[in-house]
């Protein structure tokens, strides 16, 4: 059963999706919004990759010599989740925005 969320949790929730799409640069609060969103985002894929490495080195351990048969799901994993965990910043996003023409 899910914890309910408290009031000061639902506060610091972000309100706007990790993208620039839509946000205008002169809106000050909006924009501060969109950074933390994308910082978040960015810390949030990290942290999963920590935990999914912490994952491998308990089954690696707890496998022994079988660990390339037992782990592998759990290693493939964390190759992929290794790919997007680098903390990049927005920097890049917001300097070098494109703004998606609608076909």
């Amino acid at each position: 059963m899910p914890t309910p969320e408290s009031e000061l949790f639902l506060a610091k929730k972000p309100k706007v999706p990790p993208t620039f799409d839509g946000v205008d640069y002169d809106d000050t609060p909006r924009l501060k919004a969109a950074r933390d969103a994308i910082i978040r985002e960015q810390w949030v894929q990290s942290m999963m990759a920590r935990l999914i490495r912490d994952e491998l080195g308990k089954c690696y351990y707890r496998e022994g010599v079988n660990h390339l048969e037992k782990c592998g799901a759990l290693r493939e994993r964390y190759f992929e989740a290794l790919k997007h965990a680098k903390v990049r910043g927005y920097l890049f996003q917001q300097q070098n925005y494109i703004e998606k023409k609608e076909s």
